[in-house]
């Protein structure tokens, strides 16, 4: 674990990082591309052949990739409701009870947040919010499973309302889904399960196929190809957000316990070999004790190797001066978690402007919030909080804006919208607001407005 010192020497050294899209691919990927597509192919390219083949093949090319890619062999996409109820006999009773348990912490904290609608009668305004019809939850798959993301994208769906929820996941070997990403998504309320994984999925959650539903929003993270693909057909469908590899950022003081520390930024390290664990801090026998403890816990873990590589390739410590110098480090990297052990933490809350979230104390680790804090663990990456969050109940709605004017308020800005339609030279747009002063009073009146319905008898939604 490299250790730098100083705020320049962090900037450079150990906070700079590449575009998500700007990374540079392995040769390992390119040549698997060759391999699967018979000419040289980068990702982009892959992922939009891809994405074609699903449009134009449905089902067909679903099962053709995954066959291609995974070397599984698919029948039915979708997983019967047997298979699911059957999962809970293969998951231990102390796993379904914590996962409840972190449901009900996740409803809980999104139901403080729904959204309301609201009318100003005189004014003639307002705002319909509503839930989206059908969202499309994507787990990833491959070394581990999440069930945790099925927690943390459902619940808040139907928190908000969304009637059907339609979930995609990698099969295993044999075309199993693993029983415990089965059991989350009944516990969550998921409505379809279905055998999909990579581009191929997100394809036909944007477009539908024979077997999978159209979706008006596609929520989860995943893969480079996962990613690229997210981002190709946004706009024929919605997305949450392009998640890349997981951070943790620790601001410190000489008041940290070394060994939190290390557990911590090991826990981050051991999601991905491309995850970035960092720990800024203003005292440097902190951050050798630090670098002493990464080593000696390192080496109990099952996954070792993928550790071993993210500490080596994004991780790292800086010390600096001062826990302002920190924190503005920090704001300046925007990390998808930022985890404040110091000696006062909410003395330095307010001051941070850029973060998926933050964790207050020793008290408070990342790791409650990847499965039982409350907060979606689905957060911005790649320094995207800098103008976005993390997945929120905000996330699974839409809003339609009301104009219903009448009397004064309909004549002053009749006259006001034609000034400002002649000026910008579109004369069809005045002569149907001037219209609006050239009746008689009377047939510029308009109905009473009728009361905005309230979806599923919800008060908080308008």
């Amino acid at each position: 674990m490299r250790i730098v010192r100083g705020a320049a020497a962090a900037r450079t050294d150990l906070l700079r990082r590449p575009p998500p899209d700007a990374a540079e691919v392995p040769q390992s990927v390119l040549d698997r591309l060759r391999a699967l597509f018979g000419e040289p192919m980068t990702p982009e390219q892959a992922v939009a052949r891809i994405i074609r083949d699903v449009r134009e093949r449905g089902d067909v090319a679903i099962r053709d990739y995954t066959q291609r890619i995974d070397g599984i062999a698919l029948d039915a996409l979708e997983v019967p409701r047997r298979e699911i109820e059957a999962a809970y006999k293969r998951v231990e009773l102390p796993v379904v009870k914590a996962m409840h348990l972190a449901a009900e912490r996740v409803r809980a904290f999104h139901q403080r947040g729904l959204p309301k609608g609201w009318m100003d009668m005189d004014a003639g305004l307002g705002e319909m919010v509503r839930p989206l019809e059908r969202i499309g939850a994507y787990i990833p798959g491959g070394t581990a499973a999440y069930p945790s993301t099925v927690l943390m994208t459902v619940v808040p769906a139907k928190v908000a309302g969304v009637p059907d929820v339609v979930l995609t996941t990698p099969a295993r070997k044999g075309g199993e889904v693993p029983p415990v990403v089965l059991v989350a998504a009944d516990i969550a309320g998921v409505d379809r399960v279905y055998r999909a994984g990579g581009a191929q999925a997100i394809a036909a959650l944007a477009y539908g196929t024979e077997s999978v539903p159209r979706v008006d929003k596609i929520f989860g993270p995943g893969n480079l190809f996962v990613m690229l693909a997210k981002r190709q057909v946004f706009g024929a469908v919605g997305i949450d957000a392009l998640q890349g590899p997981t951070e943790t950022l620790i601001v410190a003081d000489d008041t940290a316990d070394p060994a939190i520390c290390a557990a911590d930024m090991l826990a981050q390290a051991e999601h991905d070999v491309l995850a970035a664990p960092l720990l800024i801090t203003t005292s440097a026998s902190l951050a050798e004790q630090v670098r002493r403890e990464l080593d000696r816990q390192m080496e109990t873990l099952e996954r070792k190797e993928i550790v071993a590589g993210a500490l080596s390739n994004r991780g790292g410590i800086a010390v600096v001066d001062t826990l302002a110098e920190a924190v503005e480090l920090a704001n300046e990297y925007g990390p998808e978690h930022l985890c404040l052990l110091v000696r006062d933490p909410w003395a330095w809350v307010d001051r941070i402007r850029n973060a998926g979230g933050v964790f207050v104390g020793e008290g408070s680790p990342e790791v409650f919030g990847d499965y039982v804090a409350g907060p979606s663990h689905v957060m911005p990456t790649s320094g995207t909080a800098r103008f976005s969050g993390p997945v929120n109940i905000r996330d699974f709605f839409k809003v339609t804006s009301v104009v219903a004017l009448r009397g004064d308020v309909l004549t002053d800005l009749a006259e006001a919208a034609s000034v400002i339609a002649r000026a910008e030279g579109l004369t069809a747009h005045a002569r149907a607001a001037e219209l609006r002063l050239g009746r008689p009073p009377a047939a510029r009146k308009v109905p009473a407005p009728m009361p905005i319905r309230k979806r599923n008898s919800r008060p908080e939604q308008g």
